[in-house]
């Protein structure tokens, strides 16, 4: 038998409770909760060791992800946000040194922001620093094994997006 975890022992005392339990399903989403719960945990140190809030890091990755180049329309818009919001993310990250902000050389109506090196190396760090997590929380899984997995949660995924 495999190894057990703190998930087993939560699904065997919720079946002396709940007589129609699927311990399976039970099993399931909550180890997919209690993972999401341990990687949001890890993401908080990185960021908290990086000196990033969450919105800094989340406003440089969606920067680093339009090749660090966008405008601030196109920002607020990857990141669901209002204009107004973006300004001032805006103003703290360049007040830190993080971006630039000038405005287009073909539409002066434009601001277009910039990530700095500073900003880069920042964002990575943090990125790096959480991404170590991720890989060591899949090692036990084989490289087929992980894209079983993606297949499955993908599957899962559309239905609960379908639903929305």
């Amino acid at each position: 038998m495999a190894e057990t975890d703190s998930v087993d022992e939560h699904v065997t005392r919720w079946r002396e409770i709940i007589d129609d339990l699927d311990p399976t399903v039970e099993a399931v989403v909550t180890r997919m909760q209690w993972l999401v719960a341990h990687l949001r945990k890890n993401k908080e140190r990185a960021l908290t060791t990086h000196e990033l809030q969450l919105f800094e890091y989340q406003t440089l990755h969606s920067l680093a992800g339009f090749d660090g180049r966008a405008s601030a329309g196109e920002l607020a818009a990857a990141l669901r946000v209002a204009p107004a919001t973006m300004t001032g993310r805006l103003d703290t990250l360049e007040e830190r040194g993080f971006v630039t902000r000038g405005h287009s050389s073909t539409d002066r109506r434009r601001v277009d922001v910039e990530l700095t090196p500073a900003g880069r190396a920042r964002w990575r760090g943090a990125l790096d620093a959480q991404g170590r997590e991720e890989h060591r929380v899949m090692a036990p899984l084989t490289q087929r094994e992980r894209e079983r997995l993606a297949d499955l949660l993908r599957r899962m995924l559309l239905l609960a997006e379908h639903t929305e």
